[in-house]
């Protein structure tokens, strides 16, 4: 039974991935805002009942996984030595993004439909308020600040600043098209911020 449920999830696993990447392609080609859902069903061969059972929204599919990243960032945030500053553990830690189950190609396409899109850039600073909840209670352990009901102003600038930061270094990187990398991008935004 247990290796039936394995079995099972892998197959999820690789629809899911199946679904992500014939839509991205889709959406490099087409454009997010002209690509329909059925388009992307019909390219993959299922029904659109079966989509939704893998994907909410098409939205999802650019920007859906965030959430997962944001808790990727969370764990490297808690893995890192107690003494360090956060400053230096968020920027520590949001570098995991770049060891995430990200390919770089894919990372750009999404960095290039986000920063085009409103509706997918708004979907994408809601799921960056969702990781302040995440981190801003690991930042305030970190300063000596019991998390509370209210955030520690100081913490959550922290970790406002950092994550600013990092979607000023994607908006940059899309426009540079995948010149330089990410975290170079990202280590000059903050540098500005902190002096």
């Amino acid at each position: 039974m247990g290796r039936e449920g394995t079995l099972r999830e892998r197959n999820r696993q690789n629809a899911y991935a199946e679904i992500g990447d014939t839509a991205m392609r889709l959406f490099m080609k087409q454009g997010f805002e002209q690509t329909t859902i059925e388009q992307i069903a019909a390219a993959v061969g299922i029904s659109t009942r079966t989509f939704f059972r893998y994907f909410a929204t098409k939205e999802d599919i650019v920007v859906g996984d965030l959430m997962a990243l944001g808790e990727v960032v969370q764990a490297a945030l808690r893995a890192r030595p107690v003494e360090e500053g956060p400053w230096e553990a968020m920027t520590a830690a949001l570098a995991a993004l770049t060891d995430a189950p990200h390919k770089p190609r894919r990372a750009l396409e999404t960095a290039l439909l986000t920063t085009a899109n409103p509706a997918l850039r708004a979907r994408h600073l809601e799921k960056h308020l969702r990781w302040q909840e995440l981190l801003v209670p690991e930042i305030e352990r970190r300063m000596g600040v019991e998390p509370g009901p209210v955030p520690d102003p100081r913490a959550h600038a922290i970790v406002g600043a950092c994550l600013a930061c990092l979607d000023t270094a994607m908006e940059i990187w899309a426009k540079r098209d995948g010149e330089g990398t990410l975290e170079e991008i990202y280590l000059e935004a903050l540098t500005a911020i902190r002096t």
